[in-house]
């Protein structure tokens, strides 16, 4: 009796970790970018989409820009980007940012609200890490986010960001 029961209790862990976890939505926001032009995320429905939270003066953030770069000339028109800074940054910093690294997607002014719904921030845990990546599918839901907060400048390739992207285009 014991055996079956401990039994049962395995093939229930077994089915559970095999059913997919829930997937998150992502938060909708409609932010500016330094034309004041206002980008909406439920625009980016029916294609995947790279979320980056970053600062200008991080160089792993700078390490990222050439990185996303290289992603976007990869798949073209079939994913989107878009990168979201916070204060302290301002127009005065993303414009050399951006004429320096290359940027051509869209980087957004947030003044916090829209990242804190990202990390799920709290008064409690108001920590954020950046660059963090957000991968969002065609659908609006979350399926991977990232940091390389820890990784060395210079080390960000675009493998791991291809391999979170592939799937989702097939």
């Amino acid at each position: 009796m014991l055996r079956r029961a401990v039994a049962a209790a395995f093939a229930a862990l077994a089915l559970v970790a095999q059913t997919p976890h829930p997937l998150r939505r992502a938060p909708s926001f409609t932010l500016p970018d330094g034309q004041t032009h206002y980008y909406d995320i439920l625009d980016y429905r029916g294609k995947p989409l790279v979320l980056e939270i970053m600062n200008t003066a991080c160089p792993h953030c700078q390490q990222l820009a050439v990185t996303l770069e290289k992603v976007e000339k990869h798949y073209g028109n079939k994913i989107s980007i878009l990168s979201v800074v916070v204060p302290p940054d301002t127009v005065h910093t993303v414009r050399p940012f951006i004429q320096k690294f290359g940027v051509t997607h869209p980087i957004l002014f947030d003044c916090g609200q829209m990242t804190a719904s990202y990390f799920k921030a709290t008064p409690d845990n108001p920590h954020i890490d950046v660059p963090h990546l957000f991968i969002i599918d065609r659908e609006g839901f979350i399926r991977d986010d990232f940091t390389w907060a820890g990784a060395p400048a210079g080390k960000a390739d675009d493998s791991e960001i291809n391999a979170v992207i592939d799937p989702l285009l097939k």
